[in-house]
């Protein structure tokens, strides 16, 4: 004994360390080490979330969007997407380019201003500057200019140099600023720009309402423009002599430079005003924004957002007016607007601006409208913005998918969507950056699923989404104003699980209803019917002793809400000691034995009735995904249907499975019948390691159904029940839990005290409504003539219902889209709780021994639940072809249970030479085609074929030859098959609990365990020693968001949803992570900034402008030393960022310097050259000049 427990505690305490116990062939050779592996984010995708700020530059076409938590993202031509976040999760308030110098500046909500380098491909931060005793609330950098303006809350402004980001001595004061007679503060500065034609005058908007014209040579204001109402934004003309100034009562005011003392105008565009010159009759929005824009051709431009009459205290519509001469264009739009920029051809203030389009950042939108086209169409957005058109409720993702696969979606998808004509004919103008030499050659597809029940199909194989496909899964329900979700929310068809088999393209969605579809591919259009099995998880539950007194009638629930617990009437019950169980319901009636499900109305207890409706009858599907079998788990005596927490489909077996956090279903879904549904304690049967017990004795009571005489069963007939389970487990064919096919017998089981006869399905595709009822409770033996009939169905299950000693509520608790990794966690959760609540969280259908001594491996699905039990089911299947549809399934539990702490999370299986033993496929036929052809009785289903079942020798006996890789929320273990013995294990996590885990390839081929923990770690284990390979801090579970929607995948990809509106992926391979830099786009591409206007002789003469200014002059040294309490100065990592990304390729930078090297010798050989050519062209001019001048020398006049 104590030698065994030696060895238990060393491998508890090793990593990695192999058990003496598994006889292992051979030694499989690793490959993968620490170096092959690291994390890295490659690109992020989808709208940036809640956004604050925007800029554009009009040189480079490149556009920057700030976020509210710090994030920035720059966007060029479709393909051309840069994500970067500052160190804090601060507000950008402000971004400014400086115009085709490759550089931008962020203003922060901290107060601190950031410039970003964009000459590489992963922008970096070169300087900040961070202000310590004044709040920055505008900026702006003069076009070319070394120096920006900094303006402050308190209304300073202050000066900054580009290059060094540190403080000049110059500042404008506010009270300098203001007119001595004031006697209040003008408020923060919320404008600030140069004069267009004249860089010496800066005009300065304040917040109260009031504008200064500064002449920055005299240190003086030059005139002061006092508003009666606050301002908002003001705009320049592009000659120079006057501005205009929108305000928070929704008007516009027009200075000129030269009379300060009254506006030229002042015009409510959306106001209704009785008298001229008053204010409107109903109170109008504030223009947040104006722009003032030039023409070449036609009126001037004046564009603004607000301004909507409103009403009494409401916002107004968010729209964009556009107004040009006597026609005024109102745009409304569907969210708030955040910020617009006009884009221009020009970038000089000075010349004609001639907008041809407008960028408009909204809520959750970007908008781009076509100036240049009658009616100012949108531009249609090739960035993927729409990714949270309805909100994401679920994430797939499979990195390498067939090559066949994305040309039929896209090809599915252009058929099925319609063509849009209000969109612009012209191209897209943010055209900016260049792409990526380098690329994946992998086919990625990223399935999105929403709350609205559709389904985005996403083409990932670069560094942009491309939409190929959308499925909308409510169409085959009937729509009702009563529908809701399961936890009370008005989304009745939110998608909640995906999974998808590539090679037979067959897709399975699990909704918020408790309803799961299976959709087919095809190319063809149908009409078709829907079949619908409708099925309940009802298991045998013993209620804690109580006094025999009469149950007051339960409260109707008007509805359920998040967070609030979902219990069963004998579950209410038995929480007090003072009321009895409810009384056993009325047997059915003898003659019939059908369980009829009944139909709850508005009000009332529902029970036996799903959450939809199915349509019925001949409907009509495009080409693309076709719906082909629909489950629904029914409510239950007023509890609605159990999440579903798993999905596995195994297209060569034809079978799908999915759990719940009560219990399992597997469906036949070529038969269209199920196979299987109970609860999970039933699952385990007499090798139920829990105890299972009531908290007090129970008191014997009169039986007054058939359901009370199974709970009477004494405990010899229930310990000869199990054991009878047990000898007809180990029968080599298995046991039919339900009958299947045309030719099956109609079986009567019980089912919670009532006498149910199945319904057999046919495999037509109709409507048919089966209640399928748990098969697993004929209790009573041989003393029925109708139990007689279904010993052969029944024998294998019998006695599991009545060991079932506690009820299973749902996890009302959690919330619902959340449980699915934070149930099991609970530490005040007791013991009986647990087990109790005991789901199925991890399912693989899988060629396996199922149990110690069997020889050949057989069709199993393995099933992990949330105690960290591991069950096995074999599978039966009857030959394919004819046989496979006519034939019943078989499946009978194994009787082979492993334990480990926590939820499984995974199950994966690896033969003996390390290779991944991965489940069957089918390869894709169109159903369609073929029964159009009439070729579905002649052709039989292409099966690949089953790995051969060859007894082993003597000399192989006791070899195992294969080895399951399990990992829960705590540990990993990789188990020795046939001999079931531990030969590998690691702890994962200790004070935490592993969020995701999944066997991934990486490109060599090689298996690794990868696993992302909620504490922010993604951790990589060898396979199959478990040795530690990688332990990168990368994001912590701060937002559930993030847990639910991790995925890894093949060749060490992996993505996650960071944000309701993005998607991030990122990689696991160091590989990946170096041919990164190539991969990625540039922003920034070299190119001559647009010539200044040329100014004629007239311009010149009347112009308004004092002549150039010398900046560096009057902002220099000359200006004095800043104070140093004001700012701090604070280096960047732009410059090592920069070192790295050369480090990266540092080849192929020597052979390009080497290259231009050559070139440049090249050149300068070639100008020397022409150098000696043109000085001997010359010597021999000058000697011929010689000549020539003496020849005529001595001429005299009149011989010349």
């Amino acid at each position: 004994m104590t030698t065994k427990y030696l060895k238990k505690k060393i491998n508890e305490l090793t990593q990695g360390t192999s058990s003496n116990s598994a006889k292992l062939d051979t030694e499989i050779s690793e490959s993968l080490h620490p170096n092959h592996f690291t994390v890295c984010k490659v690109v992020r995708h989808g709208f940036p979330f809640e956004p604050t700020a925007m800029a554009y530059d009009p040189v480079q076409n490149i556009l920057a969007i700030g976020t509210k938590n710090g994030s920035l993202r720059i966007f060029g031509q479709p393909g051309v997407d840069c994500h970067e976040r500052h160190d804090s999760d601060v507000a950008i308030i402000q971004i400014m380019f400086l115009i085709n110098e490759g550089a931008l500046v962020t203003v922060c909500a901290d107060n601190s201003l950031n410039m970003w380098n964009l000459r590489q491909k992963r922008p970096a931060i070169l300087h900040s500057l961070k202000f310590n005793k004044e709040i920055i609330t505008y900026c702006h950098i003069p076009f070319q200019s070394k120096w920006f303006y900094i303006g402050t809350e308190r209304g300073n402004i202050h000066i900054a140099n580009i290059e060094t980001f540190t403080l000049s001595g110059y500042v404008i004061n506010w009270n300098k600023a203001i007119e001595l007679s004031r006697k209040t503060l003008p408020g923060p500065v919320i404008h600030l720009s140069d004069c267009p034609t004249d860089q010496n005058k800066l005009l300065i908007g304040f917040e109260s309402g009031t504008a200064v014209i500064w002449d920055l040579r005299t240190k003086a204001a030059e005139n002061r423009f006092n508003g009666a109402q606050p301002i908002r934004s003001i705009s320049w003309h592009f000659e120079g002599r006057q501005f205009m100034c929108s305000h928070t009562d929704g008007s516009l005011s027009c200075w000129d430079i030269k009379s300060p003392s009254k506006p030229i105008s002042v015009t409510y565009p959306h106001g209704k005003v009785a008298v001229k010159g008053g204010k409107p009759v109903d109170p109008c929005a504030p223009i947040m924004k104006v722009e003032w824009k030039s023409a070449k051709l036609g009126e001037p431009y004046v564009i603004f957002s607000g301004g909507l009459c409103q009403e009494k205290g409401g916002t107004g519509t968010p729209c964009v007016t556009i107004i040009q001469g006597k026609n005024t264009t109102v745009l409304e739009m569907e969210y708030p607007v955040i910020d617009f920029v006009s884009l221009c051809e020009t970038p000089w203030p000075t010349e004609n601006q001639d907008p041809h389009a407008i960028l408009v950042l909204l809520n959750n939108d970007l908008v781009v409208i076509d100036l240049m086209s009658p009616g100012y169409p949108c531009f249609e957005n090739p960035y993927p913005m729409d990714l949270h058109e309805s909100p994401v409720t679920c994430v797939q993702y499979f990195a390498d998918c067939p090559a066949d696969l994305i040309p039929v979606l896209y090809s599915a998808g252009s058929n099925s969507s319609r063509k849009k004509t209000s969109y612009s004919k012209k191209n897209w103008p943010i055209k900016g950056g260049q792409w990526g030499t380098g690329g994946s050659s992998d086919q990625e597809i990223i399935i999105t699923g929403h709350a609205d029940g559709s389904l985005k199909f996403w083409d990932a194989s670069q560094v942009t989404l491309q939409v190929l496909y959308k499925l909308k899964t409510a169409k085959v329900f009937e729509r009702g104003k009563q529908h809701k979700s399961l936890d009370g929310d008005e989304e009745p068809y939110a998608v909640q699980k995906i999974t998808m088999c590539p090679d037979s393209r067959i897709l399975l969605v699990a909704g918020a209803s408790g309803h799961l579809l299976l959709y087919r591919f095809s190319k063809l259009e149908a009409s078709c019917e829907i079949t619908s099995l409708e099925i309940s998880i009802v298991y045998e539950v013993e209620d804690p002793d109580t006094p025999e007194t009469e149950l007051p009638p339960m409260p109707t629930p008007n509805s359920l809400k998040r967070n609030t617990s979902t219990l069963s009437a004998e579950s209410t019950a038995g929480l007090s000691n003072n009321v009895p169980p409810p009384a056993a319901p009325p047997s059915p009636n003898p003659s019939t034995g059908a369980h009829k499900p009944s139909t709850s109305s508005g009000e009332g207890m529902r029970d036996g009735v799903p959450n939809l409706k199915v349509k019925s009858g001949l409907q009509k599907y495009t080409m693309g995904y076709q719906p082909d079998l629909c489950c629904q788990l029914l409510w239950t005596e007023g509890e609605p249907p159990p999440l579903v927490t798993c999905l596995q489909i195994n297209s060569f077996y034809g079978l799908i499975a999915f759990g719940t956090v009560n219990g399992l279903v597997i469906v036949d879904y070529i038969q269209k019948t199920c196979l299987l549904h109970m609860g999970t304690p039933n699952l385990y049967g007499s090798a139920d390691p829990y105890q299972r017990t009531p908290r007090s004795p129970k008191k014997p009571k009169v039986p007054q159904s058939l359901g009370d005489i199974v709970e009477q069963l004494t405990d010899s007939e229930r310990s000869r029940q199990a054991t009878g389970a047990v000898a007809a487990a180990e029968q080599p064919n298995g046991i039919c839990v339900s009958p299947t096919g045309n030719n099956s017998k109609k079986m009567k089981s019980v089912t919670d005290g009532k006498l149910t006869r199945s319904k057999s399905q046919t495999s037509s595709r109709r409507v048919t409504k089966t209640q399928s009822n748990p098969c697993d409770t004929g209790a009573n033996g041989d003393r029925d003539k109708d139990s007689a009939d279904a010993s052969g169905v029944g024998g294998i299950f019998s006695g599991l219902l009545s060991q079932s000693r506690s009820t299973f509520s749902l996890f009302g608790s959690q919330d619902r889209s959340e449980s699915s990794f934070t149930q099991s966690r609970s530490s005040s959760m007791s013991s009986l709780d647990r087990e109790s609540k005991e789901g199925v969280q991890s399912l693989y259908f899988v060629e396996s021994y199922a149990r110690k001594t069997d020889p050949i491996t057989s069709p199993c699905l393995w099933v992990g639940t949330t105690l960290g039990s591991t069950l096995v089911i074999v599978l039966s299947l009857p030959p394919p072809g004819d046989q496979r549809i006519s034939q019943p399934v078989f499946v009978s539990p194994s009787g082979t249970v492993l334990c480990m702490k926590g939820t499984i999370l995974n199950i994966a299986f690896l033969n003996s030479n390390g290779g991944l033993i991965s489940a069957s496929t089918e390869a894709w036929k169109d159903m369609n085609y073929e029964q159009k052809e009439g070729e579905r009785e002649k052709k039989k289903p292409s099966m690949p074929p089953r790995v051969p079942r060859i007894s082993p020798s003597a000399s192989t006996e006791m070899a195992d030859r294969q080895f399951a890789v399990i990992t829960s929320e705590k540990e990993s273990k990789v188990i020795s098959l046939p001999s079931q013995t531990c030969a590998y294990r690691a702890k994962i996590a200790e004070s935490s609990y592993v969020v995701k885990a999944d066997v991934i390839s990486m490109p060599n081929k090689e298996l690794c365990l990868a696993c992302y923990i909620a504490n922010g770690h993604v951790v990589i284990y060898s396979l199959p020693s478990l040795r530690l390979l990688l332990d990168y801090d990368f994001v912590p579970l701060t937002d559930l968001r993030v847990g639910r929607t991790f995925q890894f995948s093949a060749h060490g990809k992996a993505l996650y949803q960071c944000s309701p509106t993005e998607i991030q992926r990122l990689t696991v391979c160091a590989e990946h992570s170096n041919s990164l830099h190539d991969m990625l786009g540039d922003l920034f591409i070299p190119c001559t900034t647009p010539e200044a206007p040329s100014r004629g002789f007239f311009k010149n003469l009347f112009s308004v402008s004092s002549g150039s200014l010398d900046r560096q002059e009057l902002f220099g040294e000359n200006s004095g030393k800043p104070s140093r309490s004001i700012a701090k100065h604070v280096p960047g990592t732009a410059g090592m960022e920069a070192v790295k990304a050369q480090s990266q390729t540092v080849g192929g930078e020597i052979a390009r310097t080497k290259l231009e090297l050559i070139k440049r010798g090249e050149k300068l050989s070639e100008t020397e050259k022409r150098t000696s050519e043109m000085m001997q062209n010359a010597e021999s001019f000058a000697s011929a000049a010689n000549e020539l001048m003496k020849k005529q020398k001595n001429k005299k006049w009149y011989q010349l």
